[in-house]
């Protein structure tokens, strides 16, 4: 992945970034917020035809937490929950994470997460009760931590697949994933 963007690496012919947007516009996520950061003209260009808000994150050499900021402060105020996923994911698709809202009870506003065996995977939505502190999270292990703290205040959504987990973040990994 040296001198490309990752997320314009292509599997199966598309784009990781596009298969990304393609899963949540097809499933029931009443908006699609897409967060660039490096790059991020070639990014944007790549899904410039999908109905998806563009939101730049300047601080994306921080690491991911600033890019959840970014995401989540551009959300309306009227928004139940987020679900947070991630593009690098190239198996997620639109039933899983329809599997997670469909868990999601504004009634009883809890963490929903995805979890095969004891593993917990991706993607996460997030009540807006935790906006405020996912606002704050810094560096670059995203919400883990706050998944961590908040243990007892998570759905757990059992599934039979390994998409939860599979994300490409070496060559090794991208070449695995295009001869899948």
């Amino acid at each position: 992945m040296s001198g490309s963007i990752k997320l314009l690496c292509e599997i199966d012919g598309v784009p990781m970034i596009e298969r990304a947007v393609r899963a949540a516009l097809a499933s029931r996520c009443a908006q699609v917020v897409v967060v660039t950061g490096c790059q991020a003209d070639r990014i944007e260009a790549a899904v410039a035809s999908d109905p998806v808000t563009l939101v730049r994150n300047p601080d994306y050499a921080e690491g991911l937490a600033a890019s959840l900021r970014c995401g989540v402060a551009s959300l309306p105020p009227d928004v139940d929950a987020a679900l947070i996923q991630l593009a690098d994911m190239p198996w997620v698709g639109a039933q899983h994470i329809d599997r997670l809202i469909d868990a999601f009870d504004p009634h009883d506003p809890l963490i929903v997460a995805p979890v095969r065996g004891i593993r917990r995977g991706h993607p996460v939505l997030w009540p807006r009760r935790f906006f405020r502190e996912l606002c704050q999270l810094g560096g670059d292990v995203g919400a883990r931590e706050l998944l961590e703290t908040y243990a007892s205040q998570v759905r757990a959504v059992n599934f039979d697949t390994d998409a939860i987990f599979a994300d490409v973040d070496t060559p090794a990994q991208l070449a695995q994933a295009q001869r899948s």
